[in-house]
């Protein structure tokens, strides 16, 4: 059964198992591929994020951040980042996390959710985040040196609470 729970200390080897892999394919997060352990566990608990992670058993199969998305007169828009195991895939677990953020945005008085650098070529994600109430509200065209597909746009999405 999976539970969605705030990050704990001592669930740092289970976020680097989910982290690494994503960061190291360079295909959907704009972390530099030698991006150690440390510097990545130090940018997804940064103290402005609240980490949750998605537990299966005893096992942590995800994991998302949530956070303002600016500061000041902009932080009643949230911004969230997810990443999934990747033996972990096609089981909701993606949906289960965004379900679970958009509820902690709305309780934390968030008044929307906006994502900010969503990868044109991650189409599993799109679809998702369309199915969730997300729109497509600005592309911003070749923002990112994809390692396959080259420059690619970077879209951002958007959904009122």
């Amino acid at each position: 059964m999976l539970q969605i729970r705030k990050a704990v200390p001592g669930d740092e080897d289970g976020l680097w198992q989910i982290l690494e892999p994503v960061i190291r394919a360079g295909e959907t997060y704009d972390f530099p591929p030698q991006t150690s352990r440390d510097e990545a566990l130090r940018a997804w608990l940064a103290p402005t994020n609240v980490c949750y992670v998605a537990q299966e058993g005893g096992e942590l199969v995800g994991t998302y951040v949530l956070h303002p998305n600016r500061k000041g007169a902009g932080s009643h828009v949230a911004n969230c980042g997810y990443m999934t195991a990747g033996h972990a895939h096609g089981r909701g677990i993606g949906r289960a996390m965004c379900t679970h953020s958009l509820e902690e945005a709305r309780a934390a008085g968030y008044r929307a959710m906006q994502f900010n650098f969503v990868l044109a070529s991650n189409h599993r994600a799109i679809e998702l985040w369309q199915r969730m109430g997300f729109q497509i509200v600005g592309r911003v065209p070749e923002a990112f040196l994809h390692p396959v597909h080259g420059y690619t746009d970077a879209l951002v999405m958007y959904q009122r609470l």
